[in-house]
């Protein structure tokens, strides 16, 4: 392997004779998405386990911290996709830890909002520290007009996959 070819590059090489009208530009776009999605997976998940925090419950600080930090569980439902009874459960493992805590609502006396520590935002900023420098040393192979170009570019492709297909 060159210093300019990487794995996918192999990868394109050994199906080309299996597969000939392949599109190795597409194959070689897709497999590298995977990949590194894949490693960026990786590198969450060892995060997450060297701070002890379960990917549910960093879910949810960082959709509390999404919304600046308060919270009704009703909207966390909403933003975690799912049921209001697994809100409250992760609420309370949370509490327990000393992440969130409970307080009145300011809209509905009714009603109880959910609003990070500052324990629960130093360990959402400290697993998210990890994470974006990561992130930064594999997007500092680009220029800021390469990133620019990408993400624009992937704009593009994620328009087309958020639309229905068309039915043959």
């Amino acid at each position: 392997m060159s210093a300019t070819e990487d794995a996918v590059d192999q990868h394109i090489q050994r199906w080309l004779p299996v597969v000939p009208d392949l599109d190795s530009d597409i194959e070689g776009a897709v497999t590298r998405m995977i990949r590194l999605t894949r490693h960026l997976r990786a590198v969450k998940e060892r995060v997450l386990a060297d701070f002890d925090l379960p990917r549910h419950e960093y879910e949810t600080l960082h959709a509390l911290a999404g919304r600046r930090g308060r919270a009704a569980p009703s909207d966390l439902a909403a933003d975690l996709s799912v049921a209001p009874a697994s809100i409250t459960a992760r609420v309370d493992t949370l509490l327990a830890r000393g992440f969130v805590r409970r307080i009145p609502s300011t809209v509905d006396r009714r009603r109880v909002d959910v609003e990070l520590t500052d324990a629960g935002m130093d360990a959402w900023r400290a697993a998210m520290q990890i994470q974006g420098d990561e992130e930064h040393r594999l997007f500092g192979a680009l220029t800021p007009d390469e990133r620019r170009v990408l993400t624009d570019l992937l704009r593009r492709v994620l328009l087309v996959a958020e639309q229905p297909a068309e039915a043959p």
